[in-house]
């Protein structure tokens, strides 16, 4: 046997699996076959991800915004109204002014879905009477609705359940799809029955709406669109008045008409100083939001209502539904007057996604994609930048790096300028892990997904109801050069479910979000856990031949240089001839930072001179195993801290050829 010999390795590259393992042993030696729940980092080395935490500890509602259908209710029955979606048996909730959490029993719920209001039967009588129009809010339900939208926005998240849209700072949800129609007052004393003249009014009230009467009893429920006359209007209503309101007495309006509404999306922009978001669902009229007052287009043009998608550029509002793109008119978000600038193109076929690169609004469909140039609807021109390929979910456009990301049928895939100004090049980036893709890809139902800029990091996360939470599957990407696909590093992740997602800056803090269908919105880059699981994480090299994959060789010692920030626990297996089983494979390592040695390599300090900052803790631990290749397989299940995985050292020694 020969002397003991030294064999070093770099951990970079990330996860490939589309070459054999015998050339990533000799090609990529620092990449990986396994890389779940690690990143490559642009510090160096795999780094554990991050966990995730509640945004708000309570969870979204999933009604709306109820409230109690009349005072003076006893025992164990209660009506509530502004209820867009039925109740369950098992739900727990709590009343304003009223002492107690309750149950809805088992059979316990009557729904009227033309009016929105829901009678349920408790475990326990009230501890008290309610006041009419007395918040309720539910603590916890057994539905299982999805999250159909979030965003990221100034200092609060957005997030669309159902019929109904609510912000959050991180203390509880508040309804925002709340109609303003100006200040709308019961128009004449003395009136009774299913009618209601009002008077005030900058907008029609519309079916399904919800509202109060200062004094007067019940909850009641706009049962026709209205019509507005020199800002007054009589309004069909349901039920019947239970008393006559005075003259004047206050409306307040509890929710707007929505009652369902499809995948939501927005688009964040200013056009006068106060900054807005847009929101579209697909089904609904897209709606207006300034943090303060919800506006909904009613009246926008047919091939408004009901976008998909929507997009600012070139100060205009881009709404797309269908084959249609219609736009407002410049510097404005609801003036659709053709003579003011506003107008429609038809790009052909069913547009799957909307984004910007280079100020150019980019337009996907499922099988071309297509860039509109000029600033105006007197230059505006559609030009195709392929027609072989185009994106098939929406949710995974992302800017990254000065491109855009987006999942076609075969992949992920880059719009990325050429050399040639205003020409466009497409690359797949996605090829080093095709196989995982491919079954990534066939595996879930909807994707999502979110950028960390400052990780210069892109995630597609999948949701599928039949994968559980602790499975489900997700895709990293980290962008170290400045343009292209080469220089994308890939790896995978377990255990965020995630429907919808989105990420912003608040301040010089990025938030980074996400939701499914249990309940709650989650925060992404925060903690170390899964929200209080352990984080399960997989790192494995290729399978080194280390220089002759025919000669065998028998390991002695590891040296693993890593960067933890707190304490460190995981394993360190060996898997010799590629896993086989006709060669012993050594029991796994423990690797704990108390047995570690630290060499404080890049902290040395000459003069004032100080040259480098970072500690790398060396671990050296004593091997056993013999084989012609070897594979480092490091695992852990843990809360711990992250921690980076940054190189390793193996001393081995060969036999003679055989």
């Amino acid at each position: 046997m020969d002397a003991w010999q030294t064999y070093p390795v770099e951990f970079r590259g990330g996860l490939i699996t589309n070459l054999s393992p015998l050339q990533q042993g000799i090609n990529a030696p620092g990449s990986a076959r396994i890389l779940r729940n690690y990143e490559p980092s642009v510090e160096g080395g795999y780094r554990r991800i991050e966990g995730f935490t509640k945004f708000d500890s309570a969870i979204i509602p999933p009604y709306g915004a109820p409230v109690v259908h009349g005072a003076s209710q006893t025992g164990t029955t209660l009506i509530i109204a502004a209820c867009h979606t039925t109740p369950v048996a098992g739900d727990t909730f709590q009343v304003a002014g009223v002492s107690g959490t309750y149950t809805i029993a088992s059979g316990g719920v009557s729904f009227d879905a033309t009016n929105n209001r829901a009678t349920l039967t408790l475990t326990t009588s009230l501890a008290s009477s309610p006041a009419n129009a007395a918040v309720v809010t539910f603590l916890s339900t057994s539905s299982n609705y999805l999250t159909i939208g979030v965003a990221a926005w100034e200092d609060s998240a957005i997030v669309c359940k159902n019929a109904d849209i609510f912000k959050s700072g991180g203390s509880g949800f508040t309804k925002i799809n709340v109609p303003d129609y100006g200040t709308p007052l019961v128009n004449g004393a003395g009136q009774s029955g299913g009618t209601l003249a009002i008077d005030g009014l900058d907008s029609a009230p519309q079916l399904g709406d919800a509202f109060k009467i200062a004094g007067v009893d019940l909850i009641y429920t706009v049962t026709a669109d209205a019509t507005v006359s020199s800002g007054g209007a009589t309004i069909n209503i349901n039920p019947n008045l239970a008393s006559s309101p005075a003259d004047d007495a206050a409306i307040t309006f509890l929710s707007v008409s929505r009652e369902t509404a499809g995948k939501t999306r927005f688009a964040k922009y200013n056009f006068s100083g106060t900054e807005k978001i847009a929101i579209v669902d697909g089904l609904n009229a897209p709606a207006l939001y300034d943090n303060a007052t919800f506006t909904v287009l009613d009246s926008a043009p047919t091939g408004v209502i009901g976008a998909s998608f929507v997009e600012e550029a070139k100060k205009h509002l881009f709404f797309a539904k269908g084959s249609n793109l219609t736009f407002t008119a410049p510097y404005t978000d609801s003036d659709f007057t053709a003579a003011n600038g506003s107008g429609v193109i038809n790009v052909g076929t069913t547009i799957t996604g909307l984004a910007v690169f280079r100020q150019n609004l980019i337009i996907f469909t499922e099988r071309s994609i297509h860039q509109l140039l000029g600033t105006t609807i007197a230059d505006f021109s559609l030009q195709p930048i392929t027609t072989d390929i185009g994106c098939i979910d929406s949710d995974t456009i992302q800017e990254i790096a000065g491109d855009i990301m987006f999942l076609a049928p075969d992949g992920l895939r880059l719009v990325s300028g050429t050399d040639r100004i205003g020409d466009f090049g497409l690359a797949s980036v996605s090829k080093n892990i095709q196989s995982n893709m491919t079954a990534f890809i066939a595996a879930n139902t909807s994707f999502t997904s979110c950028v960390i800029r400052e990780k210069s990091q892109y995630r597609i996360l999948g949701f599928n109801n039949n994968i559980t939470a602790e499975n489900a599957q997700g895709v990293l990407a980290t962008q170290f050069a400045p343009q292209g696909g080469e220089g994308m590093a890939w790896a995978e992740t377990r255990g965020i479910r995630a429907n919808v997602a989105d990420s912003n800056y608040n301040g010089t803090v990025e938030v980074v979000l996400f939701s499914n269908d249990d309940g709650y919105l989650y925060q992404m880059e925060s903690g170390n856990s899964f929200d209080g699981d352990n984080i399960q994480t997989t790192f494995a090299t290729p399978h080194l031949p280390i220089k002759d994959p025919r000669i065998r060789k028998t390991f002695y010692k590891l040296f693993l240089y890593s960067d933890p920030q707190g304490s460190v626990n995981f394993d360190v297996s060996l898997k010799l001839d590629f896993d086989s089983s006709g060669t012993i494979q050594p029991p796994a390592i423990r690797i704990l930072n108390t047995q570690g040695q630290v060499g404080f390599f890049g902290v040395g300090v000459f003069g004032s001179t100080s040259f480098g900052s970072k500690l790398l803790k060396l671990f050296e631990t004593q091997v056993v195993g013999s084989g012609n290749t070897v594979s480092f397989q490091f695992t852990s299940t843990s809360t711990d801290p992250p921690y980076s995985i940054d190189a390793l050292t193996v001393e081995y020694a060969t036999h003679d050829r055989r």
